[in-house]
């Protein structure tokens, strides 16, 4: 570990045990690099990374404060780590495992959970995606923003933000698969009419069956584009 590594851990430290806690005002940066017996330089170079990571806000002509440490903050830098993957096909399908792992336990959650009003947005999304579906931009947007309000209604943050992040990159392969394949729009439509439907019923069981028959449906189609395209799952992308 380097100097600068450790130094990130002692900050890092002093916020999980509370001694820093969010909203917290860092005191000035002698005294900061005094306390953890450090050189101003390598407690600098700590405070940047971890405004970097959003643990830290430095607020010009004030000071330096720890965040409000937030997962949809913390997390949020996932979707553009994310997207820095779009080179590598392997890393797609990666993170379309990822979704199918995660997404329809995220649905069956909403189900147990969804207000009436989170089944109305979820309603808006699916009757914008009928009125979209020869439109492959907009039809994907309502999509995407279909998926989100389902996994809103579970209220768990952390899951949101990580379902966000990959659905982010992911959006991407649903495009294209609206470009080259004119049944896709009618196939993923039926695939949320089922899911929505489950949701209607509050059924958990059959929501997770319908969101993992979606995104399995998806991933299968995401590998064989790749393969009949020529990509290997270690080659980079064209």
């Amino acid at each position: 570990m380097s100097l600068t590594d450790k130094a990130i851990e002692r900050i890092r430290e002093l916020v999980r045990s509370g001694v820093l806690p969010p909203g917290s005002k860092l005191p000035p940066e002698p005294e900061l690099a005094a306390q953890l017996g450090l050189s101003r330089n390598l407690a600098r170079e700590a405070v940047k990374a971890l405004a970097v990571a959003r643990v830290l806000e430095v607020r010009r002509g004030d000071g330096t404060y720890v965040t409000s440490l937030q997962p949809s903050l913390l997390l949020e830098g996932l979707s553009g780590a994310v997207e820095l993957l779009q080179i590598d096909p392997g890393a797609l399908l990666d993170l379309a495992e990822v979704r199918r792992l995660l997404e329809p336990a995220a649905t069956a959650l909403a189900a147990t959970r969804i207000s009436d009003a989170g089944l109305t947005e979820v309603e808006r999304h699916l009757e914008a995606m009928r009125e979209a579906r020869d439109d492959v931009e907009r039809f994907n947007v309502h999509d995407a923003a279909f998926h989100r309000a389902v996994v809103a209604a579970t209220g768990n943050e952390s899951l949101l933000t990580l379902l966000e992040g990959v659905s982010g990159r992911t959006l991407r392969a649903r495009v294209l698969r609206g470009t080259v394949d004119a049944e896709a729009a009618a196939r993923t439509l039926a695939d949320h009419e089922a899911i929505f439907a489950a949701l209607a019923n509050r059924d958990a069981a059959l929501c997770q069956a319908a969101a993992l028959l979606h995104v399995s449906n998806t991933e299968q189609w995401l590998r064989q584009h790749l393969e009949s395209s020529g990509h290997r799952r270690d080659d980079p992308a064209e």
